[in-house]
């Protein structure tokens, strides 16, 4: 872990980024597990790897650590757990490609919510970030009309707003430590993934994806990100986060030929850059 923790923060959110990428590939490679079978055992390992990361970091103080994070770490993991499963539903229910576009809005969310729930004002530039953003959402909803992917774009919307949200948390109590919240996030995902499934059991095929995706995709991708964030401004956290966006669709791409519509990569064209240009602006507030 002492490794982890010295390796450069930028570096650390990268390695985040591209271990989040790979979710869209595995959620689509389950063969015959319904969603909220492959929610259940993502999960479950999701779990596992949390609790190694909570019983190295804070030993016999682990149980402090949740009491510590107290109502506002319980409230953030619940809302987390909404975003596990929207990112599940979307990629189940739509190309991987919409569902990675859509949830890097999580910045334009952030700055909405900033503005009605911490009265912070919406610049000029933040404005016309918002607008190309819903510009390019209406491009990417718009062809998903004709390719029957609707229900799982919206779905695919919990996971910025819930992420927004978190943050709003994060801002409101600094001082609390949200790996703990993670924990609770996936306690939540299991209840939901369990009462949702007709049946637990599914093959060792699957099994061994939901594995992957909970344990090192999820896992170490949320962990790595907490650490790496610590280290790193917040606006190259964003940038870097991009990275998911990118290299998502070309997993699905080059592993199981899903080829997004041209209008599709265009209008998440458009998505990133209105969030490229929101980074901006929040470099700019902490350099003027």
């Amino acid at each position: 872990m002492n490794i982890v923790k010295n390796l450069p923060g930028p570096l650390l959110v990268f390695m985040g980024a591209c271990s989040l990428s790979f979710g869209g590939l595995i959620v689509k490679s389950f063969e015959g597990s319904t969603l909220w079978q492959i929610l259940f055992w993502r999960s479950i390992f999701f779990i596992l790897v949390v609790s190694i990361y909570l019983i190295i970091t804070y030993k016999k103080k682990v149980f402090k650590s949740f009491y510590d994070s107290g109502i506002p770490g319980f409230f953030g993991g619940f809302i987390l757990s909404i975003g596990f499963c929207g990112y599940v539903f979307s990629m189940y229910n739509t190309t991987v490609a919409n569902a990675n576009f859509i949830i890097q809005t999580q910045t334009i969310f952030l700055a909405i919510f900033g503005y009605i729930f911490l009265k912070e004002k919406i610049s000029a530039i933040t404005l016309i970030s918002i607008i190309l953003a819903i510009s390019g959402i209406v491009l990417m909803l718009g062809n998903s009309l004709s390719a029957g992917d609707m229900v799982g774009n919206i779905g695919a919307f919990a996971m910025p707003i819930s992420f927004a949200v978190l943050i709003l948390v994060v801002r409101k109590y600094p001082k609390v430590d949200m790996v703990p919240a993670q924990f609770i996030a996936g306690i939540f995902a299991i209840i939901i993934g369990y009462l949702l499934s007709n049946k637990i059991m599914v093959s060792s095929h699957d099994i061994f994806l939901g594995f992957l995706a909970g344990f090192f995709q999820v896992g170490f991708g949320f962990i790595f990100i907490t650490i790496g964030a610590r280290r790193t401004p917040s606006a190259m956290v964003g940038i870097i986060m991009l990275t998911e966006a990118v290299l998502g669709p070309l997993w699905a791409w080059l592993f199981i030929s899903e080829t997004p519509p041209l209008m599709v990569l265009f209008g998440g064209t458009i998505v990133i850059f209105a969030v490229l240009l929101q980074f901006y602006t929040i470099y700019e507030k902490k350099h003027v």
